[in-house]
């Protein structure tokens, strides 16, 4: 369970993702409702069919809120590379195949950019996220964030997940996995995506 309060009036809301590294990120996020792991439900995640990130974000979202009979919010990110014209994108964890983890997709997409030179490195992480309030809801709640930043030319690093040890931000000088996760949590697109979100719930639902 994340991100549990004790006010029996909070707002119940089911997170519509499998990965423990995202539930750790929302869980020190989230205080303005109890927010639930699709897990405690037995939901299965839907093929992710969609063409955009927000398409894929919604699925999630309404599967989720179609298994629990709650509201949901769904997420999905991946990092696009401008120089391979967006890829990973959409296919960001499964980028070394169906079985690929984070290390295989790294190393793949270091193969991929290993002849390009530091003007051509440039990339950035997408985050989007929507809320229904029911599995049919007609007006979803909609947040999209991005981090830009360069892919490095080895990993550095060993905090994080997915492609954090190369994704190198030159504000900070450094890359994400080598930030200190409470810094990590101030900057990410996904927290500015969910805190957008959740002043969009507390708006349509509390007011």
């Amino acid at each position: 369970m994340v991100g549990m309060k004790t006010d029996q009036n909070a707002r119940t809301i089911v997170y519509a993702s499998s990965n423990q590294q995202k539930l750790r990120e929302v869980q020190a996020l989230v205080q303005e409702f109890e927010l639930l792991e699709q897990s405690a439900f037995s939901i299965i995640q839907p093929e992710e069919s969609g063409m955009s990130f927000i398409e894929n974000a919604l699925q999630k979202a309404r599967v989720a809120s179609a298994f629990s009979g709650l509201p949901a919010i769904g997420d999905d990110s991946g990092l696009e590379v401008s120089a391979l014209h967006g890829a990973p994108g959409l296919f960001s964890a499964r980028y070394a195949g169906p079985e690929g983890n984070d290390q295989n997709n790294v190393q793949k997409l270091l193969r991929n950019m290993a002849d390009m030179k530091e003007e051509s490195r440039a990339a950035r992480y997408v985050c989007a996220m929507a809320y229904v309030s029911h599995a049919q809801d007609a007006n979803p709640l909609i947040a999209l964030a991005e981090w830009y930043g360069k892919i490095t030319h080895k990993p550095q690093g060993g905090e994080g997940y997915g492609y954090d040890s190369i994704f190198f931000l030159p504000d900070q000088d450094c890359t994400v996995a080598q930030l200190p996760f409470e810094i990590k949590q101030t900057l990410s697109n996904r927290t500015r995506a969910l805190m957008d979100l959740v002043t969009q719930i507390e708006q349509r639902e509390w007011r």
